[in-house]
């Protein structure tokens, strides 16, 4: 029985101390990368409550962490129903021929306790059923009830990560347009949710049209455009003072497609000056421009590598709009894509190692993902309309929005994992689109 606990203690929210250590490696393994993956059979009963209080959070809890874990297509669910004994002392060892006649291999424990002022403790154990032995430490979190969902997210991380071996996504937000009403006359604005779609705000109203939300490193800026001059303007926005600023002031020149750099000191964008389409290169403290390209094509849509040495985009300089990588300083670029059809919006894994983007090719739209030098292309989905693909801040999953054909054909968000596998609407309460993954929480 593991006696040792990892606590933290913060204003809103304890994050994670410790995962497994090495030798605390599971036995439980899941292969990520084949195109063949069996679930793993997991069971997550509810957790105990330990107060009053925490009777109706118990459950909650841990609903949201298998909803997360089964979201992924790596774990299936053992429900409830096929349960014949649940967890009613935290500390007690299990009963692993309980949760082995069920079929489970991976087994969540926890408890949750309240208090008087408002705070909340969630602590868990997850257990290999089939060795009979504990995976890593307990960890224990302690916050305040509002934060009982990211409590609850930083828990399915943990197991997520020690049973793939990889680094969980699940605390995190989308950024997205929520379009509403006719397709002739639709109405815009930005809102954010977290990566499931609870928590939803919405940050914009619509009486303007407003396009590619993209979240700053520190996860409280978003960049955007904006037509409320008539003119497409790049504006940042603080999610937490509601404070928003036009980044190009005193400019008539029309600004689109902003991304921020991975330190969060620069932002590349496509800026139309008379014919020309280019990528510039502005520094958010200063404002200073930079330009960057000058092909006489239109060149658009940039995505900084993740350690900001360069810069991938489309272009249409050699005929038909290709993505091509250079410099992050400018330079020289070199064309990546060699598919065939024509290639848009790309953006860089987080990984540094792959490039997703959206491919037209045959009259129908993909997703796809390639190597860094545009071998091993992979399309991972066909459609009416795919397009705007974002990464989770793993590496491992793509959320998109498709729009299906037809007068009726409205956005909505997709994810897909790195294989093609799982493919999942995304629940948001309007039409949407052009979302944009935030990085892990702090």
């Amino acid at each position: 029985m593991m006696n040792r606990w990892n606590t933290l203690l913060g204003a809103a929210l304890v994050m994670l101390a410790s995962l497994a250590s090495a030798q605390d490696r599971p036995t439980i393994e899941i292969d990520v990368t084949g195109g063949n993956i069996r679930p793993v059979p997991v069971a997550v009963p509810q957790f105990v409550a330990e107060t009053n209080g925490a009777q109706r959070l118990s459950g909650d809890i841990a609903a949201v962490i298998m909803s997360d874990l089964a979201s992924t297509g790596l774990f299936r669910e053992i429900p409830g129903t096929a349960h014949i004994a649940g967890v009613t002392n935290f500390n007690a060892q299990p009963v692993f021929s309980d949760w082995a006649v069920v079929n489970a291999e991976a087994l969540v424990t926890g408890a949750v306790s309240t208090s008087n002022d408002g705070r909340l403790v969630v602590k868990f154990r997850l257990f290999d059923v089939v060795a009979q032995l504990p995976i890593g430490d307990g960890v224990q979190y302690a916050g305040t009830q509002a934060s009982w969902r990211r409590m609850a997210h930083k828990v399915a991380d943990t197991i997520y990560s020690r049973i793939t071996g990889e680094s969980g996504y699940f605390d995190s937000r989308i950024v997205f347009i929520s379009e509403t009403g006719p397709k002739n006359d639709r109405r815009k604005r930005l809102a954010v949710m977290d990566y499931d779609g609870a928590n939803l705000q919405y940050l914009t109203d619509d009486n303007s049209i407003v396009l590619a939300p993209r979240f700053a490193p520190n996860g409280r800026d978003i960049i955007y455009t904006s037509y409320e001059s008539g003119l497409p303007q790049v504006f940042v926005l603080n999610m937490e003072t509601g404070r928003r600023s036009q980044l190009l002031e005193n400019t008539t020149n029309m600004a689109t497609a902003p991304r921020y750099s991975p330190d969060g000191t620069k932002v590349v964008m496509s800026i139309i000056d008379g014919s020309n389409t280019d990528i510039y290169q502005v520094d958010i403290s200063t404002r200073i421009r930079t330009r960057l390209t000058s092909s006489g094509g239109i060149d658009t849509t940039p995505s900084y590598s993740p350690d900001g040495t360069q810069i991938v985009f489309a272009s249409d300089r050699g005929g038909s709009q290709q993505l091509y990588v250079m410099p992050a300083t400018g330079g020289e670029a070199r064309r990546i894509s060699a598919g065939g059809g024509t290639y848009g919006t790309p953006i860089w894994s987080p990984r540094g190692d792959m490039i997703a983007f959206t491919k037209i090719k045959g009259g129908r739209f993909h997703i796809g993902v390639m190597r860094t030098d545009g071998s091993r292309e992979n399309l991972l989905t066909a459609s009416f309309i795919d397009e705007a693909p974002t990464w989770s801040p793993n590496g491992r999953v793509l959320m998109f929005f498709r729009e299906t054909a037809g007068a009726n054909g409205a956005p909505q968000i997709y994810s897909v994992d790195l294989t093609g596998r799982n493919l999942r609407r995304v629940d948001t309460p309007s039409f949407a689109s052009d979302p944009d993954w935030s990085g892990v929480l702090r």
